[in-house]
């Protein structure tokens, strides 16, 4: 059970600068905030002794963490969401690679079985995230060609057994059927994201023009900017509306161009996500993602013996962390990593300081290591209660 009542002061990332305040939580809920400096001065005094006090972290694109891969099953499951919870997650997709219909049913179905009586010590399932399978041969990265389909040759028979807890789902824009696929997804209530794709900058326009709203790990996976064929980088980049995902790692995007995306993408258009495998957490480095063998040199995750990227083994507070030390101001950074994505899939609960809201509060050190973490008004710490 969630304290009661509890006071809680530190240093509160706000939406706009980082000031001295407490949170009141009552029954899992931020009763009231108050700032004790509304002074927007950077001199103005700060108590450099009080943690830093965020929203939790939402993870909408991340297939597994602490040895645990979201195709696993039940137990998995659990794992991976108390994993996640220790790194400052408290909301997530659990997200599917590519793979043959009927598995991505189990999968679904799994997912939907387990949502109700998922561990209270462990990050909140959203629903869940499908990374394929309809995705371009051409850019396919670590996904099995195999299971690749174009969304023309799906029927709506397939499709249905998914529909139920689907929050997110990658898709080509340019493959036969695309477009009608994407336009039905989002009159369902689907976020649909632009991914994995050859596109042309039109083909990638008419996506985001048909209901797409994200673009899936940008740059990575996809048509690019050449200066005579544009892609869909440059279409995510120059369409207001569409938001980006990015895994900053250093290894995905390089940093030089980590200031060109936040200068695109301003506000509310950029998602920090670790696309983490299961591998992410543990001192692993070899395993599997659905049917492919990946490895991990030098904190680089790739299909085995090539130079194929093949997820992350970061967490999102390593990506908060990467993102400030390249400059980016606080409040943006966390944003990017809790408001951003539940305004893409719709979720308003959450993911703001502010009365109302759940009370999921990552509260962090000066160096953004995670202390504690409270879920629904309850803290944990190395995924243990933890007292306030």
């Amino acid at each position: 059970m969630a304290d009661s009542r509890q006071v809680v002061r530190g240093r509160l990332v706000l939406h706009d600068r980082v000031a001295m305040g407490h949170l009141t939580i009552e029954d899992g809920l931020i009763a009231s905030v108050s700032i004790e400096d509304e002074s927007m001065d950077p001199d103005a005094p700060m108590d450099h002794d009080a943690p830093l006090l965020a929203p939790g972290f939402v993870d909408i694109h991340v297939h597994g963490l602490g040895g645990h891969d979201a195709m696993g099953g039940i137990d998995a499951l659990d794992g991976m969401a108390r994993a996640l919870l220790r790194r400052g997650v408290t909301s997530f997709l659990p997200t599917a690679v590519s793979a043959p219909i009927a598995s991505l049913h189990a999968f679904a179905s799994t997912v939907r079985s387990w949502m109700p009586g998922a561990p209270a010590d462990g990050a909140r399932p959203l629903g869940f995230n499908l990374e394929g399978p309809f995705l371009s041969h051409a850019r396919r990265g670590a996904h099995d060609p195999a299971f690749l389909m174009d969304p023309a040759d799906v029927s709506a028979g397939d499709l249905q057994p998914l529909m139920d807890g689907l929050r997110l789902i990658t898709i080509a824009p340019e493959l036969p059927g695309a477009i009608d696929l994407i336009a039905s997804m989002a009159v369902g209530g689907v976020a649909v994201s632009l991914g994995h794709s050859a596109a042309t900058i039109d083909e990638a326009r008419a996506g985001y023009a048909a209901g797409a709203t994200s673009t899936t790990h940008l740059f990575n996976g996809m048509t690019g900017v050449d200066h005579r064929a544009p892609g869909l980088a440059v279409a995510a980049l120059t369409t207001d509306d569409a938001m980006v995902e990015l895994i900053a790692d250093g290894h995905h995007v390089h940093p030089g161009l980590w200031p060109l995306i936040v200068r695109a993408k301003p506000a509310r258009g950029l998602m920090l996500v670790s696309d983490a495998i299961s591998l992410a957490g543990t001192d692993i480095r070899r395993a599997r993602i659905g049917s492919l063998d990946v490895e991990v040199v030098a904190g680089q995750v790739t299909l085995r013996g090539t130079a194929t990227l093949a997820g992350s083994v970061i967490a999102l507070d390593d990506a908060v962390r990467n993102f400030v030390a390249a400059g980016v101001p606080q409040p943006s950074a966390f944003a990017a990593a809790t408001v951003n994505p539940l305004a893409m899939l719709g979720v308003t609960d959450r993911g703001t300081l502010a009365a109302g809201q759940a009370a999921d509060i990552v509260e962090l050190d000066d160096e953004l290591h995670v202390r504690r973490v409270m879920r629904a008004g309850r803290w944990f710490r190395n995924g243990r209660p933890a007292g306030g």
